[in-house]
């Protein structure tokens, strides 16, 4: 399993990592590039997911863009990690089984950091349960199969800036709240945070992986970087995937 790490890039934008994280997943689905972990962080931006109407949008300058994956609408910005496991699995495929394979990942890596998160049963990501409190999602996590492959992934808030929530219903909850690292006291930075998380969700993916193993290595970002843009833009699923959004009412009726 190789690692692309673009957080020395800084924050990039959605679309630009879009494009990446759908090359490689060509290239993994066919089995011509190793598993990957795709590790970034994104510029302000909201994303619209399926599930999204228009009184979901926010009034905000902050672009909002239709993704071909499940749920509503949230938010990606500075300070938050974003990690694609673009993964060749074995047959049967379980997406279920692969996003609490993630969680506990991911729970088990907080635990480096002092902090106890939870699983909420018929919610996905990582928890932040105090009494007295909403519930605070501390890790949102969405992942799409494709051709036995996997896309997205998860968006671990550090140091984000949670006010930009509030101007939406982070995955359509209406009951509960959003966490981030430095909110709960900890103060780190994505570098670290990573160099924390990713073994421990390479070694929750080994068992549903096709091609299973133990070595995790680093890829040339910049390389694979130089190779997408000598190649045509990714043919997405559907014809709004990565467009703005526009109210419903705006457009022509098919």
């Amino acid at each position: 399993m190789q690692i692309v790490n673009m957080l020395n890039f800084g924050p990039l934008q959605y679309m630009d990592v879009d494009h990446v994280q759908r090359f490689i997943h060509g290239e993994v689905a066919a089995q011509r590039m190793p598993d990957s972990l795709i590790v970034w962080e994104s510029q302000d931006t909201y994303t619209a997911g399926r599930r999204t109407n228009d009184a979901d949008i926010p009034d905000t300058s902050i672009p909002v863009i239709r993704m071909d994956r499940g749920g509503s609408v949230t938010y990606h910005g500075p300070g938050q990690l974003v990690v694609y496991p673009v993964v060749k699995v074995r047959p049967p495929k379980d997406v279920v089984t692969f996003v609490r394979n993630t969680e506990l990942a991911i729970m088990d890596a907080m635990k480096e950091f002092g902090l106890q998160t939870y699983q909420v049963e018929g919610r996905s990501g990582v928890w932040i349960l105090q009494p007295g409190q909403k519930d605070r999602k501390l890790c949102a996590i969405g992942i799409k199969f494709a051709d036995d492959a996997t896309m997205h992934g998860l968006a671990l808030n550090v140091t984000t800036n949670l006010d930009l929530f509030m101007k939406v219903i982070p995955c359509g909850l209406q009951d509960a709240g959003v966490a981030s690292l430095e909110s709960l006291g900890i103060t780190t930075t994505l570098a670290d945070v990573a160099s924390v998380l990713l073994p421990h969700l390479a070694a929750a993916y080994q068992p549903l992986l096709l091609r299973p193993t133990q070595e995790l290595t680093t890829a040339n970002s910049e390389e694979i970087l130089a190779t997408i843009r000598n190649n045509s833009a990714p043919k997405f699923i559907n014809d709004v995937t990565g467009t703005m959004w526009e109210p419903k009412g705006s457009r022509p009726q098919a």
